[in-house]
């Protein structure tokens, strides 16, 4: 028993000593858990909002309860099924050509023997990342307009014909694509990277010591020991698959392309901020959570079935 009040008395005071020699960083953590509690937790109420008929002027407690019948609405509306395909599509497409390519190039990146060019290299990887969608926006237009895009230009210099990038439907779907790899592609890449540094050199000796190449070391070594780094992430953009990215496609849009435009943030967007539909837009980004974080809790599951454990 003694011996028991004695550890308890340690712990305390090893506590307290911690506390006195860390409190600048809890006093750090104030501001981002308050931000946390006010707009996280705190917002949960206006769920509510989805099982009602909401009218602003009567607030959470005077608008009158209908249960389900706002979901029955947005399940039948003819922009929900589009919405919800093209979300999945764009997201789908952003992980099968966006996925592998920052491990690819954190492979490439950690061969590289020149401290100078690997740094200069990772910089400009990862300055996109701190871009704003409108400046891109700005930037995919100024290069891939039909009539004043310098990638056509080039083209028409060449000989051949202009390429509408971002005027028809099947461009712009590749496009998209293609500048979101761009721009998200540095931030993997440093992620993994940090990864690779955590891997014992011993394992590169002994696979040189037994004949492996560059190529294998990587498939043999570096791969399967930044696996857990590899499925976390899997798991965390799985979670996004429902998401989407409501600034990118505002900044690429245009009227001439609409086919794949209308995703569920977009719908939200229309119905909540510029239709005034607030229960509608609150029963549709509930059903987006919902969505998102069973796929989160089915891909850990998996992960777990794999070998991959205490991943969430």
């Amino acid at each position: 028993m003694y011996e028991r009040k004695r550890q308890a008395t340690l712990g305390k005071g090893n506590r307290a000593l911690y506390f006195r020699k860390s409190w600048q960083l809890y006093a750090l953590l104030i501001l981002p858990l308050i931000f946390t509690i006010v707009f996280k937790y705190g917002a949960y109420r206006g769920l509510t909002i989805a099982f009602q008929d909401y009218k602003v002027a009567k607030g959470y407690s005077g608008s009158e309860w209908v249960g389900f019948d706002v979901f029955e609405r947005i399940f039948a509306h003819r922009d929900f099924g589009k919405s919800v395909r093209n979300t999945l599509l764009l997201n789908i497409l952003d992980l099968i050509f966006g996925f592998p390519m920052p491990i690819i190039l954190a492979l490439i990146l950690n061969e590289i023997r020149g401290k100078w060019f690997k740094k200069v290299t990772q910089t400009l990887l990862y300055l996109p990342h701190f871009l704003s969608w409108v400046i891109i926006g700005a930037l995919a237009y100024q290069l891939f307009s039909v009539d004043t895009g310098v990638i056509n230009a080039m083209l028409s210099n060449a000989g051949g014909s202009p390429v509408p990038f971002l005027q028809d439907d099947t461009w712009w779907l590749i496009t998209y694509v293609f500048i979101g790899v761009w721009q998200t592609m540095g931030w993997g890449t440093i992620v993994y990277l940090a990864a690779i540094t955590g891997v014992n050199t011993e394992l590169y000796e002994a696979a040189r010591v037994d004949g492996a190449g560059r190529w294998k070391q990587c498939l043999h070594v570096t791969l399967p020991c930044i696996r857990s780094t590899i499925v976390t992430m899997l798991i965390m953009n799985l979670g996004r698959v429902m998401q989407g990215s409501f600034e990118r496609i505002y900044a690429l849009t245009n009227a001439k392309v609409t086919e794949y435009t209308t995703t569920i943030p977009v719908l939200i967007y229309r119905w909540g901020i510029t239709g005034g539909k607030f229960s509608e837009a609150t029963a549709l980004g509930l059903f987006q959570s919902i969505i998102g974080l069973l796929l989160v809790l089915l891909s850990d599951y998996v992960a777990k079935r794999l070998g991959e454990d205490g991943l969430l």
